[in-house]
């Protein structure tokens, strides 16, 4: 019998000859949790697609008996809310665009080099800074904003850009991502090479780690931003000054004026749809330096 024959008969590994092969277990598909992730994402929808739809009703649409289909006052409704006190809402998307991008760039400097320092340098205090700053994170928001208000009153700089933006310059979840990403992508050793080629620390930072840290940053800058665009307390306890106002606050006073007047309830609505483009669109633009996973980007030695 030659060799050939004696390989073809010979039976495959790890099969035993005469046992037939069973039926291979299929995959099987977690419904529960599935079905779990589906709920949670239609809760999350249905209110946008309510807003879009309802954006698109004339008053008389609005408050007739809702249906999910678009209405026919969508143009009328943008005409009005462009008219409106000579068209402060685009006062007030400007602001908010002041505040989220100028506020979400210094917050995102200084977690940056707050989160190098942390993660590169050995100093005495450093992991009670650290600590701290963790602190900072479980902090809610509220409990600081009146305590903010009582300093910047001192330095007489409420009811102005600065009232807004000066609170938000330090994040510490900000410092806390910077940190954590820092530490994983930025090699001590390409940092010692650095030093023994003669770069100084600051041009460290700039031309060799920065650009390590890049995917990580602009996480934070998208975080920030969004807290910042959607930020109602600060705001609203610093100005008093509507053309100063964010969107929030603006459509905020539209809404509280629509219990007198109901035809500002459209305007309201339609505000509320545009304010979610330029989300929408920062999304779309950087969202190839975006990084879910902060380990990611991280640089192996």
């Amino acid at each position: 019998m030659s060799s050939l024959t004696l390989r073809r008969s010979a039976p495959a590994a790890g099969i035993t000859p005469g046992i037939p092969r069973g039926p291979q277990p299929r995959r099987r598909i977690a419904f529960v949790p599935t079905l779990t992730l589906l709920l949670g994402a239609l809760y999350c929808l249905l209110p946008v697609a309510w807003v879009m739809i309802a954006a698109t009703k004339s008053g008389r649409e609005l408050f007739s008996t809702f249906t999910f289909l678009p209405g026919t006052g969508f143009a009328e409704n943008l005409k009005d809310l462009d008219a409106y006190r000579d068209g402060v809402y685009w006062k007030w998307m400007g602001n908010s665009a002041l505040y989220a991008g100028l506020g979400a760039l210094l917050s995102t400097a200084v977690s940056a080099m707050s989160g190098y320092a942390l993660a590169i340098y050995r100093f005495l205090g450093r992991e009670t800074v650290f600590n701290v700053l963790l602190a900072g994170v479980l902090m809610p928001p509220v409990i600081l904003a009146v305590p903010q208000y009582l300093l910047l009153a001192k330095a007489n700089l409420t009811d102005s850009y600065a009232s807004v933006l000066l609170p938000l310059v330090l994040s510490p979840y900000g410092v806390y991502l910077a940190r954590i990403y820092t530490a994983a992508a930025v090699p001590a050793d390409v940092v010692e090479a650095g030093r023994m080629d003669g770069a100084g620390e600051w041009h460290i930072f700039i031309r060799i780690a920065l650009p390590m840290m890049l995917p990580g940053l602009v996480t934070v800058f998208l975080f920030q931003f969004v807290a910042v665009w959607n930020n109602f307390l600060l705001p609203y306890i610093m100005l008093s000054d509507d053309e100063k106002f964010p969107l929030t606050i603006g459509l905020f006073t539209l809404l509280e004026q629509g219990s007198s007047t109901p035809a500002l309830y459209t305007l309201v609505i339609t505000g509320a749809l545009l304010a979610i483009i330029p989300l929408i669109a920062l999304f779309l633009i950087i969202q190839r330096f975006w990084r879910l996973d902060l380990l990611s980007g991280a640089v192996k030695s």
